[in-house]
């Protein structure tokens, strides 16, 4: 049996609400949906891309793909079928996927652990347990990133580490001394309660001694505190980087992020070396030159943090039936 129109509107606004629970780079949320019944459209609203932080949009890209990963774990755990097609109009290069309800389908129970995790995923920025992952998590966040075509490098031998670390303090310093990216950063601090990074968000600054640099979104914070001395860091990584490969590796990441929450496990993105050219050269070099590095995540067991705001599922959506 297939979805009716009647049944549309209310499925299309549960999986909304999944989308843009999604992460995005200072939370800007950088999508749009547009109804078509059965099929739901995702655009990459231009208006919110980081033009210093993101200025190809890669960004943005990932955060939609992340958002796409959501809408259609939380139409499959409905039971409803998805066909699924990236970039179908090369008119509008800003139409990133196009979703399709095709009909039943039968959830898994990962894909209702998933959509289950939608609601509880939130980045922790403050310091996680001196705990190891044990091996079956990390194993699990592996097949993730796999699933969606992309591949999470775990950097767990010591000098891959430091390396990494290296990267990310140079990024960090460099981002710090450019007033273009600090006015930028200040503009998504302390917004309105829809979008932005709030201070509830934030975390501690790293003391002297912690191996990782983390990213000060409220620069009169002068608490510190001692991070994890053994972090897990992993890298996302796509055989190409083009507009395809940018998506798919957004639902790859935030498919490693339901499967992390899933398990019980905090995440913080380490964006810093992914946004300075030379860093990310740096990264991909790190990785053997066999990928283009997407995100990196620090990943460990944290105390469960406040989720950042979303705007509402109305101010994202465009249904042209009603225009």
């Amino acid at each position: 049996m297939s979805t009716s129109d009647a049944d549309f509107p209310a499925l299309a606004d549960h999986a909304l609400a999944a989308a843009t629970r999604a992460p995005s780079v200072h939370n800007t949320q950088p999508w749009r949906f547009v109804l078509r019944p059965p099929r739901i459209d995702l655009y990459l609203d231009r208006e919110r891309v980081l033009a210093v932080a993101d200025a190809d949009a890669r960004e943005a890209r990932l955060s939609c793909g992340a958002a796409l990963l959501n809408l259609r774990v939380a139409l499959l755990a409905r039971g409803r079928a998805t066909v699924v097609d990236l970039l179908p109009d090369p008119a509008h290069p800003d139409l990133l996927a196009t979703v399709r309800v095709a009909g039943d389908r039968a959830p898994t129970p990962e894909l209702r652990d998933l959509a289950s995790a939608i609601d509880r995923r939130a980045t922790n920025r403050r310091p996680f347990a001196d705990r190891p992952v044990p091996a079956p998590h990390r194993s699990a966040l592996v097949r993730a990133a796999d699933d969606e075509g992309a591949t999470l490098v775990l950097l767990d031998a010591p000098p891959a580490l430091e390396t990494f670390a290296v990267l990310l303090r140079r990024a960090d310093r460099l981002q710090g001394e450019d007033p273009a990216f600090q006015a930028e950063l200040a503009g998504w601090t302390h917004r309105a309660a829809e979008d932005g990074v709030p201070a509830t968000a934030g975390g501690p600054r790293p003391a002297g001694d912690s191996l990782l640099t983390l990213r000060q979104f409220h620069s009169e914070s002068t608490v510190e505190r001692p991070f994890e001395r053994d972090p897990l860091v992993a890298v996302l990584a796509t055989a190409g980087d083009t507009v395809r490969d940018q998506v798919r590796a957004g639902q790859a990441m935030q498919r490693v992020l339901l499967t992390a929450t899933s398990a019980g496990l905090s995440v913080s993105f380490l964006s810093q070396p992914l946004e300075v050219p030379d860093t990310r050269a740096g990264l991909r070099e790190l990785l053997g030159g066999r990928g283009h590095p997407q995100a990196a995540l620090r990943i460990g067991f944290g105390h469960p943090t406040g989720r950042t705001p979303r705007r509402p599922v109305a101010a994202v959506t465009v249904n042209p039936h009603d225009e």
